[in-house]
């Protein structure tokens, strides 16, 4: 679309707070640690600023997300059709994920102006300026579907049909609003609206149909997840006030701020030369093993996708170097490829991991624990993917680099200040002088004055655009979080894991076979949803089954994620699958075949994790 004087001061304007937001969610702990320092006492109100300050970066980043067209959805689907029908059905979609967003902002705005008063203030600010992120976002998101997808002949007629469906559904909400502000409507049409709000709820289970269906052909899946705790909510005649402000308990969780920071971090770290001093130091290093190469670009992986959270930014930022240098050390290029698509997703075990900080959120486990249960598990996979690169790398003769101490002296010259950003991280965090969101909050202004001042690897003037490439990723997940715990409160709400205890208990008797059907679900389910998706809704399914066969917390936690970690890598929503096709401009077929040896040594691996306990829970004895 053409972009107008409005539509520019629009995209500034949502640019510059989320620029804005972003930066005080960094700066906030950065003053806790100083003044704490200096003063023996925090910042007054911080941690109600800091919490509160996600709000703002998720749904400015959930709109920037909308406008950029990246959230996270399943592209296969709708890539198997052609013209005219793939326009069509893109169409269809873009309707659908606006009729739901709508739903989701009117109920959002319900629960703003009724769940709140204006006497609750977080420190001189009324509580609702913050909330009031939610419709605004929602309402924002709804209208961009529309206007990015449905080109400008069909915009004024997607608009108004996605309107018009998510008003449908949202009359009780509406009433709320209305009744609150107060508005004096008629008895007869307040007596209509409500009749037809009241035959709303036998659409529901339709409803819920389609969203699945949709989800196939490029529905977002936070609009599916949202969508479907919506529709729930709506044909058990519960409050749909309850999926926003299910989300809004998530967003302010004391340790949620974290995954933004982290992100900002690693985004810093890869637009910056920090993985090339770090390929000269692991090359150094590791080159005149068998496989040494492939073990370097294995490490490498590993730091960038710790910090980032995300495998595939992993894959984009260091994919093209990392490729360059194997297939010129003599290795194959499937071997390669499939290699870098496998190594993305490692360093979600170590910490500070970004799924492992949620999955201690959502289950209520110490996060410094899962971080310990995490590290042989991580150190785990790393060693049996490096053992089956020394297999390839001698069995084709593949060249060695010479070992030179000079060189190895010279690169960690040149990358001391990289290597020591894990070291002052994991201290601080587990020596106990900083809380996980001052680590991430450190691990951002350690980035920033290495990147601008010690390498001068990036201007201050970049510092936007790399703000502008982690927004999105940043919106797509936390967004997906909101949505999904409207979900996964239903979930609870109805006893769905308690009854689901009850059939465990009474069909399934031995500890063995119920491991050995969980990997089997958790595959399953690593197939189907992202790992983000998954930590929301199916984690409180598994709590408690854990607990009915006396599986360790953390162990159940660590056999989860490493389940979850062969999402990546598993049609139809590997993520990992699509991202490497597009960065190394290779049919998905082949980078398929490509992934499958290391899919298979993966799955040796999480079958260790399951049925030996003490590597994950070995470290324990000594923490």
């Amino acid at each position: 679309m053409k972009k107008t004087g409005i539509t520019k001061l629009i995209r500034v304007s949502e640019q510059s707070l989320a620029y804005f937001s972003l930066f005080l969610l960094a700066l906030f702990p950065i003053c806790e640690i100083v003044a704490r320092g200096i003063f023996q006492t925090g910042v007054p109100g911080s941690s109600e600023y800091i919490r509160h300050l996600v709000l703002l970066v998720t749904f400015l980043g959930g709109m920037i997300t909308s406008r950029e067209k990246r959230h996270l959805s399943l592209v296969a689907g709708i890539n198997a059709f052609k013209a005219p029908w793939k326009s069509r059905i893109i169409r269809i979609t873009a309707i659908i994920s606006s009729s739901v967003c709508w739903t989701l902002f009117w109920s959002s705005l319900s629960m703003t102006l009724i769940g709140f008063g204006e006497e609750q203030k977080i420190g001189i600010l009324p509580i609702q300026v913050f909330i009031l992120v939610l419709p605004v976002g929602y309402g924002a998101m709804a209208a961009r579907f529309n206007w990015v997808f449905s080109g400008l002949k069909n915009i004024t007629l997607a608009t108004v049909t996605g309107f018009a469906i998510g008003l449908l559904f949202s009359l009780a909400p509406l009433l709320n609003i209305l009744d609150s502000i107060p508005v004096n409507l008629s008895v007869a049409l307040h007596e209509n609206l409500e009749y037809v709000a009241s035959l709303t709820p036998s659409l529901a289970v339709p409803a819920i149909v389609v969203l699945a269906v949709s989800i196939l052909v490029g529905t977002p899946i936070f609009v599916v997840l949202g969508g479907v705790a919506f529709f729930l909510f709506l044909h058990n005649g519960g409050a749909l006030e309850s999926i926003p402000n299910e989300s809004y308990t998530m967003l302010i969780n004391h340790s949620i701020p974290a995954i933004p920071l982290f992100t900002f971090a690693g985004f810093i770290l890869s637009e910056s030369k920090s993985g090339e001093r770090l390929v000269g130091l692991f090359r150094s290093l590791f080159g005149w093993l068998p496989g040494g190469m492939a073990i370097m670009a294995i490490l490498v992986c590993a730091f960038f996708t710790t910090f980032t959270g995300a495998s595939g930014v992993t894959i984009l930022a260091l994919g093209g170097l990392l490729s360059f240098i194997l297939i010129k050390g003599d290795y194959k290029e499937g071997f390669t490829h499939g290699l870098l698509t496998s190594s993305g997703h490692i360093g979600l075990m170590f910490p500070p991991s970004l799924t492992i900080i949620l999955y201690g959120v959502v289950a209520q486990i110490s996060i410094k624990d899962m971080f310990i249960g995490g590290l042989i598990p991580g150190l785990v996979t790393i060693l049996i993917m490096s053992l089956y690169c020394v297999s390839i790398a001698t069995k084709q003769k593949i060249k060695r680099v010479p070992f030179e101490m000079t060189e190895v002296i010279s690169a960690a010259r040149e990358s001391v200040w990289d290597i020591l950003l894990p070291v002052i991280l994991l201290c601080g965090f587990f020596g106990g002088y900083i809380t996980i969101v001052e680590t991430g909050a450190v691990a951002v202004l350690y980035s920033l004055l290495v990147a601008l001042f010690l390498h001068r690897d990036i201007k201050f003037n970049d510092i936007p655009g790399i703000m502008l490439s982690c927004l999105p990723i940043i919106g797509g997940v936390l967004v997906i979080l909101a949505s999904s715990k409207g979900l996964s409160y239903f979930i609870v709400d109805a006893e769905i894991p308690m009854n689901l205890s009850g059939w465990v208990k009474e069909h399934i008797h031995s500890k063995l076979v119920f491991l050995i059907l969980l990997n089997v679900a958790l595959l399953i389910t690593g197939c189907l949803m992202d790992i983000f998706s998954a930590i929301m809704v199916v984690v409180p399914l598994i709590l408690p089954l854990g607990v009915l066969f006396g599986v360790h917390p953390i162990h159940l936690g660590i056999i989860f994620l490493s389940n979850m970690e062969l999402g990546y890598l598993t049609p139809p929503v590997g993520l990992n699958l699509f991202l490497a096709s597009y960065r190394f401009d290779k049919p998905l077929g082949e980078i398929y075949l490509n992934v499958l040896p290391f899919l298979l040594i993966l799955i040796v691996k999480v079958l260790l994790i399951t049925y030996i306990p003490w590597i994950t829970l070995f470290l324990f004895d000594y923490f």
